[in-house]
C-alpha cells in the first residue's frame, strides 16, 4: 500500500493524534467584546486564551510546540 492510500484509511481521530505532541492551534475568539486568541491542542481542547496573537505564539513555542493558525 502506498503512502497516499495509507492516509486515506486514517480516521479523523487518528489524524488528530498525529499532531498531538507537535502542534498547537491558534484561533481568534471574542471575550467580552474584545478579540483574543485561544490556544488549542491538536484534538481541539482549549488550553489557554491570550490577549494577543504574538503572546499565543510565544507561549506555544516556549512549550516546544509549533503554532498553527486556524481561520
Amino acid at each position: 500500500m502506498n503512502e497516499t492510500a495509507r492516509l486515506n484509511v486514517l480516521t479523523p481521530q487518528a489524524l488528530m493524534v498525529l499532531g498531538m505532541e507537535h502542534f498547537a492551534y491558534i484561533r481568534p475568539v471574542e471575550v467580552e467584546g474584545v478579540t483574543a486568541y485561544a490556544v488549542h491542542a491538536a484534538d481541539g481542547t482549549r488550553i489557554a486564551v491570550m490577549a494577543s496573537r504574538d503572546l499565543a505564539i510565544t507561549t506555544i513555542r516556549h512549550h516546544e510546540l509549533d503554532p498553527v493558525s486556524v481561520h
